[in-house]
């Protein structure tokens, strides 16, 4: 019989958002690469991920948009 393991949805959770930092940072590189701005790169990225850029703490998101604008 199998032995068999379990896994916490923290630990889960925990894996999903090291590899979309990973996955952030990386497209942050690449994009200082083509010749952006670090800091529009990071608001692209940021957008991208449905996540705050540095300096936007104090905006909510855009409200009345569909959370799947390239699918509406």
């Amino acid at each position: 019989m199998a032995k068999r393991s379990t896994v916490s949805i923290d630990d889960v959770l925990t894996a999903v958002e090291t590899a979309r930092d990973k996955v952030m940072a990386d497209e942050v590189k690449q994009l200082i690469k083509l010749g952006l701005p670090k800091n529009v790169a990071l608001k692209m990225v940021a957008e991208r991920y449905r996540q705050r850029g540095e300096g936007d703490e104090g905006e909510q998101g855009e409200g009345g948009q569909s959370p799947w604008p390239d699918m509406g």
